[in-house]
């Protein structure tokens, strides 16, 4: 299969494309609408679903495309290859593990080509518990007026005091002020909300009813925009602690980093849609990790997110003014070359294939892990 093949030029290909395949496999859709929105073309907006593998495995490999919107292009195009590969299909039956499908967790965000969701949430950020006192950045206080200007482009003082701030207190201290995630600016970047999201509460609402009774559990979540072109780093971020990060470590690899010990190139942040399992299923084993493939050097990717954010809170702005951002966003988190392409798809595949090895390998005991909609 050509990889190019598998990419979608908008969400609403992707999704097109994803209940395509799945028709072709007879495979059941459970899809959850998100509700009075619809997309930058005018379609539907939904999460949709699909569980393979026999009926009552007892473990169960999580694969989520679309977290941070206009990411969802490689998780979506890895999904499609999956869902389609007959191989993996007799894999699933020998192993006795199932594969839940969840594309597009955040459907607006896709279809608008940008990271966040419909009320500028990070969906990486909004998994805490909001009765209690939330986390505190005061380093993005401290840069949030530099980051989202009056004006697009920035004007030339504004690149200069964002490269004054780089140049003394370092690329990473930026990368950290800037992504660790804040929920004192709703009209600022990496926003964790004041509530739980509808995309948040509906992943909470598929984990209840498709992992209650699983035993184990893995998840790999698909990003784009951090590390070197077109390699695939895998993170283990949350509050799983020593014994999930040395679980992920034993299925997918020593090269599993994590901000437990320092190794992750990503901040470690609050919330991170991982933590839902952790509530929601603390009766498996669990494992899970985001893989993140390099695309564009960070102060680039962080200009473009800088860009998602003002466009948002511009509507008014030219629409030619506004389609050239995003198409200049896309290009961030999506490398049109066929190279690259292979590159994602082909360490999905791997991490998968590794996944599956890795549920099948853990002790067996308890009820099954049912698909909700068995009859």
């Amino acid at each position: 299969m050509d990889p190019s093949s598998c990419f979608s030029a908008s969400y609403r290909e992707a999704r097109a494309r994803f209940l395509q395949v799945a028709a072709e496999r007879h495979a059941r859709v459970d899809s959850r609408v998100l509700p009075g929105i619809v997309g930058l073309e005018g379609e539907q907006l939904a999460m949709d679903v699909v569980r393979l593998g026999p009926a009552h495995a007892r473990r169960m490999l999580i694969l989520t495309s679309g977290t941070h919107g206009v990411e969802g292009f490689c998780g979506s195009a890895v999904q499609q290859v999956l869902l389609g590969d007959s191989t993996l299909h007799a894999l699933l039956q020998k192993r006795d593990v199932a594969i839940l499908f969840v594309h597009a967790i955040n459907p607006y965000g896709f279809s608008y080509l940008s990271r966040t969701t419909e009320a500028n949430v990070d969906l990486n950020r909004n998994c805490v518990d909001f009765a209690a006192p939330l986390p505190m950045n005061p380093a993005y206080d401290e840069v949030h007026d530099l980051l989202i200007p009056a004006a697009w482009p920035p004007s030339p003082d504004n690149e200069a005091a964002i490269r004054h701030y780089v140049e003394t207190r370092g690329e990473w201290a930026y990368q950290q002020a800037v992504t660790t995630g804040q929920y004192t600016h709703p009209h600022g970047m990496f926003f964790g909300g004041h509530e739980p999201s509808w995309s948040t509460r509906t992943l909470r609402q598929l984990l209840e009813e498709y992992g209650d009774a699983c035993e184990s559990i893995g998840w790999i979540d698909f990003h784009t925009g951090l590390g070197p072109p077109g390699f695939g780093s895998k993170i283990c971020v949350g509050t799983g602690g020593r014994e999930e990060l040395e679980r992920a470590r034993g299925w997918w690899g020593a090269d599993v980093t994590s901000p437990l010990d320092g190794t992750s190139i990503a901040a470690n942040v609050a919330g991170p849609v991982s933590e839902i399992l952790r509530q929601t299923c603390p009766h498996a084993a669990k494992a899970a990790i985001a893989i993140e493939y390099g695309t564009v050097p960070l102060t680039d990717m962080l200009l473009m997110l800088r860009a998602d954010v003002w466009v948002r809170h511009h509507p008014d702005a030219p629409e030619v003014l506004k389609a050239s951002i995003r198409a200049q966003i896309r290009a961030a988190f999506l490398v049109e070359e066929d190279i690259w392409k292979g590159l994602i798809i082909s360490q999905g595949q791997a991490a998968v294939w590794q996944a599956i090895d890795g549920l099948a390998g853990e002790a067996r005991s308890g009820p099954a892990c049912a698909d909700p909609f068995e009859s």
